[in-house]
């Protein structure tokens, strides 16, 4: 099994979607968002550590001068995927946990959120805390 079937497989499992297809979908459409958010240092890890055909949907995209809010990402995520918000925050997470999975053996999820707006956290399956002030 290739590494982008690897991935592919899952986003499906993490997703509960009944096909590959309707998993690349998600996953296409999810990675091409994101490649818009990212920039610099985390944006090419993230990009070296994906599988070719992820990594090309994701180097694609032009990084916008500053990424959009999470509920932002989602609402684009739900026009792209022609599907409800409650809809794109699951296909959002299932994407973002899966490569979370994939890639973060050195804590590349903490430094793409680092430069994310506050509330992707949860997108990515994490706790979104606030220090206290």
């Amino acid at each position: 099994m290739t590494r982008y079937h690897h991935l592919l497989r899952h986003v499906r499992h993490l997703g509960r979607y009944p096909t590959d297809a309707e998993a690349e979908r998600v996953l296409e459409a999810v990675l091409a968002l994101l490649g818009a958010q990212l920039t610099g240092d985390e944006r090419c890890d993230l990009a070296a550590r994906l599988p070719g055909r992820a990594r090309a949907v994701l180097a694609a995209q032009l990084p916008l001068p500053r990424p959009v809010t999470a509920p932002a990402f989602v609402e684009s995520l739900a026009h792209a995927l022609g599907t409800s918000l409650t809809a794109a925050r699951w296909d959002a997470s299932s994407v973002l946990a899966a490569l979370t999975d994939l890639t973060d053996d050195d804590g590349l999820t903490d430094r793409l959120l680092d430069h994310l707006p506050r509330g992707y956290a949860l997108l990515f399956g994490r706790a979104d805390l606030v220090a206290a002030a």
